[in-house]
């Protein structure tokens, strides 16, 4: 927004496009490396479904970062449009180098930048950054809007499952969920965000009983709240509706008719997670 404040936040943040258009948040991508072709996350080359197809037939996937040069490119054009000041939000500094490329170009450029460590991943950071446009857009302050988004993240939970830890282990991800290695390799782990770090969270035989007790635990984080609840999967669009409609369900009081959003993870997570992953984020609205 010219002559105002503006919020930046990375792919992994899962927001909509349509959503970060509207609201003026600018999407800076990550990348997906699928055997030889690097492609910005959301781009057709970088799919869900391309990304679950290459994880299945083991061809090679890594991501990689934002380079520092990309950060800077974006906050120096934002500022060239208008922008006085500029609130950074991304994806947990423990789970990707993103943020650092941030803080790193942050230091470079014309307009003064707050970068903001999420501690969080996925649509929790997203709610992070909404949170910090809402207060700009009520006339709040860069500071503010900083304040408002970290608490925002700290108060949400990201619960997720994994048909097998095996993806997360090769992306060095694992973080204290570690100890369900060596011969609990049968569990279905439910996982969750710790300080910024992969945690476990319970252990369940059965991938049915895993969809249960992400519904009970997203009720239980939710309690008496008003929240805003996204289910996220990655190939695995059965499951999650059929948890997405029983979160709508249960947590109806919760919501008070605003909408519970269900879709697809995208590659750069989904490719430390691997196909037939469910994830429920619960994040309590400020005041």
């Amino acid at each position: 927004m010219p002559g105002h404040p503006v919020v930046v936040t990375d792919s992994t943040a899962s927001l909509p496009p349509e959503v970060a258009t509207e609201r003026g948040i600018v999407v800076v991508p990550l990348h997906v490396v699928i055997g030889a072709g690097v492609h910005d996350e959301g781009s057709p080359e970088a799919s869900p479904a391309r990304l679950a197809a290459a994880l299945r037939e083991f061809v090679p996937v890594s991501t990689s970062r934002p380079t520092p040069a990309a950060f800077a490119e974006t906050y120096e054009r934002l500022a060239a449009h208008g922008a006085t000041e500029i609130v950074s939000i991304h994806i947990s500094g423990d789970m990707s180098g993103t943020f650092e490329s941030a803080q790193l170009a942050a230091r470079q450029v014309s307009v003064p930048v707050t970068t903001v460590d999420s501690r969080q991943v996925g649509i929790a950071t997203g709610f992070a950054a909404l949170t910090a446009a809402d207060v700009l857009d009520a006339g709040g302050s860069a500071a503010a809007a900083v304040g408002a988004a970290r608490d925002r993240a700290a108060a949400s939970s990201s619960l997720f499952y994994v048909d097998t830890l095996e993806y997360l282990r090769r992306g060095g991800r694992i973080g204290a969920a570690a100890a369900l290695f060596g011969g609990a390799l049968a569990v279905k782990p439910l996982l969750t965000i710790a300080d910024g770090r992969v945690s476990t969270l319970e252990k369940v035989r059965t991938s049915a009983r895993a969809l249960a007790r992400l519904e009970v635990l997203a009720a239980e984080r939710a309690g008496d709240l008003a929240v805003d609840v996204s289910v996220a999967h990655l190939a695995d669009e059965d499951r999650a509706g059929q948890l997405a409609t029983r979160l709508r369900q249960r947590l109806a009081a919760n919501l008070d008719g605003r909408e519970l959003w269900c879709g697809e993870l995208g590659a750069v997570l989904g490719a430390h997670v691997g196909p037939g992953m469910l994830a429920v984020c619960v994040a309590p609205r400020p005041g």
